[in-house]
């Protein structure tokens, strides 16, 4: 770097701090190389120095030197952050630390890396840290098992979801003992992998439209499953092209030429020697831009044939003679039902994000402690933690994921112990859309911004940012595409919606978090008011137009204002329960969060008339102080994530000089 740095006092071009490393980590290198041999002799001392000291550099030593005593006891933030099962969550995080399997490979074929998303779950489920039964018996676990499974490997995470939450999840609770006691025990060894089809190519989000049939046939007792178009076909089956015996297969049934709605019913795809079955078409669909340890798979149904016995039952029968029985009245509300599992499966997506989002973090600011850079005297010692543009950019982040981990935590529990007469119900459905699209954004912009900020080294796939990268991808797409789930959040809180209680004479203070807050809940108040004149104004015929043509941003922007003040209104209770060591760096990273949400939200803030202009001004200026307040415990924050270094893998979070004295060839195996 120093022999660049002599090149660029030849040609007179001032250097900012920093400038060398950015230069060199995104490749810019052309100017430097091309004054090479003018600059070869020029500050051969301080280059000598500069090659010693490299060589010479402890990156654990200056990691510890970029962190200040703790201000907090980071094992109780952990208890904190974790919520439940921590017991459970000790021992899989030792579990995952001890075994090479979960050391991510990087150069392997498309086979061997599904293989390998496999045999780890695998060894999960050898373990017994995760049961289908655990939606019963402890539900929070489930989650808790998602968290930690996404921090190691998205694509195994994913299998996992599928395969305890949208295949077993659903034999579970739509099924009865004469499912259970086949698939059960199955479900949890995965001797029994399964699928869940209810994305056809052509219905996704309107997937009540959806073209499968199940038609009963009197003479056999048997449903006939057929897929009658190409838009008709199953598309995006995880487990499907490689690994799944079994689908349940959501269809359009049909008794006697009447339609019933869309029903779920169990269909055997291959036979205990993994041969596809007869009228059962399977497709791989290959590459994918990530995760692509799952099998996607694209399944067709040829009039196949499955007993009477394998519609999953609890809330509709077919009896032999044909005769239909329900508890649900309608077709739609039997939609929802036998969808349900998608809930959970939100909550479950939202959990995985969390993983990879700290995960993401905390590999780019260890990194950032150590990574040394141009400092006021011109050497290469001050790490790239202390400049301001690294502290914006990742501990806003750092604040939103925390602020995310205690709203989720808010919404697991009422998912989990919601009220059994269902009066709950809509509420928590409501919550669950949110927090999976706030989860799923935010891991968007952690892996975005922490692979920038960490330079060449956040593009090595070694290091992980790429995979967090595609996880986002995944988790805006996968149960649920984000901005279509927020149109169900505005929808279903504008029905539900009375004004929130605001304090319209509260001083305008961007130090004061309850003031901070007062705002949210001014924002939430106003969307929704006006959003529901625009509807009312617009008369039924033209609610459509003006739904979909006319207000979009504002339907999105309504539905995040719920989100962002259901989120700052649980940190708020969870800072008052916390232990006290942690309270006050909580009451910081609350504060960075609300000025988070003021900065990315400023234009609205201001022009509603809601911030005045002058206090506009100052809220950048605002949110730069928070930041320089929290980042001396940037790294004891990440480390009450509680990731070991083998959880991580990722060199640069560890000892990359020490990664790079060998020929790795990009593994970290």
């Amino acid at each position: 770097m120093w022999r660049n740095r002599a090149a660029f006092r030849l040609l007179n071009i001032k250097l900012v701090p920093g400038a060398p490393q950015q230069l060199e980590n995104r490749g810019f290198k052309m100017m430097a190389s091309s004054a090479t041999a003018t600059a070869s002799n020029i500050d051969s001392n301080t280059r000598g120095q500069s090659t010693a000291a490299a060589k010479s550099l402890n990156v654990k030593e200056l990691r510890q030197a970029s962190t200040a005593p703790p201000s907090f006891n980071i094992a109780k933030m952990t208890e904190l952050l974790d919520h439940d099962n921590h017991e459970m969550r000790k021992q899989f995080r030792e579990f995952l630390s001890s075994d090479d399997l979960f050391i991510p490979r990087y150069n392997v074929s498309l086979a061997d890396e599904r293989e390998a998303a496999l045999q780890k779950l695998q060894r999960i489920c050898d373990a017994k840290f995760i049961s289908v039964l655990d939606f019963k018996n402890n539900p929070l676990r489930i989650f808790a098992a998602h968290e930690l499974s996404g921090i190691i490997d998205g694509a195994m995470a994913t299998k996992m979801t599928v395969q305890f939450n949208l295949f077993g999840g659903t034999v579970l609770k739509l099924g009865t003992k004469r499912h259970h006691d086949k698939l059960l025990a199955g479900i949890d060894t995965l001797e029994d992998i399964g699928c869940f089809g209810l994305t056809e190519l052509g219905y996704g989000n309107n997937a009540i439209e959806m073209e499968t049939t199940a038609t009963y046939d009197k003479s056999t007792q048997e449903f006939i499953i057929n897929t009658p178009t190409t838009l008709a076909q199953k598309y995006w089956i995880t487990n499907g092209a490689i690994h799944a015996k079994h689908i349940v297969v959501f269809a359009q049934l049909y008794v006697d030429g009447k339609h019933y709605g869309i029903h779920g019913v169990l269909v055997r795809i291959r036979d205990d020697n993994m041969k596809v079955m007869p009228g059962v078409r399977v497709e791989d669909m290959g590459y994918k831009i990530g995760l692509n340890g799952v099998d996607n798979a694209k399944l067709f149904f040829d009039n196949v044939r499955v007993p009477r016995e394998n519609l999953l039952n609890r809330y509709s029968d077919v009896a032999e003679d044909g005769s239909f029985t329900t508890s649900i009245e309608s077709n739609r509300k039997r939609f929802l039902t036998v969808a349900d599992q998608l809930l959970s499966g939100r909550i479950c997506i939202a959990s995985m994000s969390q993983g990879g989002s700290k995960t993401a973090l905390t590999i780019a600011l260890r990194y950032a402690a150590t990574r040394l850079t141009v400092g006021p005297k011109g050497q290469s010692d001050t790490p790239i933690l202390n400049y301001q543009l690294q502290q914006r950019a990742l501990l806003p982040l750092l604040a939103t994921t925390y602020a995310i981990n205690f709203g989720l935590d808010y919404v697991k529990d009422r998912w989990a112990f919601q009220n059994e007469d269902g009066s709950e119900h809509q509420e928590v459905v409501t919550m669950c859309c949110a927090i999976k699209t706030l989860a799923g954004w935010n891991l968007h912009d952690v892996a975005s911004t922490a692979r920038e900020r960490c330079g060449g080294q956040g593009f090595l796939a070694c290091n992980g940012l790429g995979i967090a990268i595609a996880s986002a991808h995944a988790s805006m797409t996968a149960e649920g595409d984000n901005c279509v789930l927020m149109q169900k959040v505005a929808q279903e809180r504008l029905m539900a919606f009375t004004t929130l209680p605001v304090d319209d004479g509260k001083k305008e203070d961007l130090s004061d978090v309850t003031y901070l807050h007062n705002l949210l809940k001014k924002r939430e108040n106003t969307m929704f008011m006006t959003l529901g004149m625009k509807l009312m104004a617009a008369g039924k015929d033209g609610r459509f137009d003006t739904w979909m043509y006319k207000e979009s941003d504002l339907v999105q922007g309504a539905a995040r204002a719920y989100g962002e003040r259901l989120v700052s209104e649980r940190f708020a209770e969870t800072i008052s329960a916390a232990d006290a060591s942690c309270q006050d760096i909580l009451q910081q990273i609350y504060h960075l969060y609300l000025l988070t949400v003021m900065e990315r939200n400023l234009g609205w803030f201001v022009t509603s008339g809601t911030m005045s202009v002058d206090t506009g001004a100052k809220v950048n200026a605002a949110a730069a102080d928070a930041c320089r307040v929290i980042a001396p415990q940037t790294l004891n924050l990440c480390e009450a994530f509680a990731i070991t270094d083998s959880m991580l893998s990722a060199p640069i979070a560890r000892d990359w000089v020490e990664y790079n004295v060998r020929d790795n060839q990009g593994e970290v195996i």
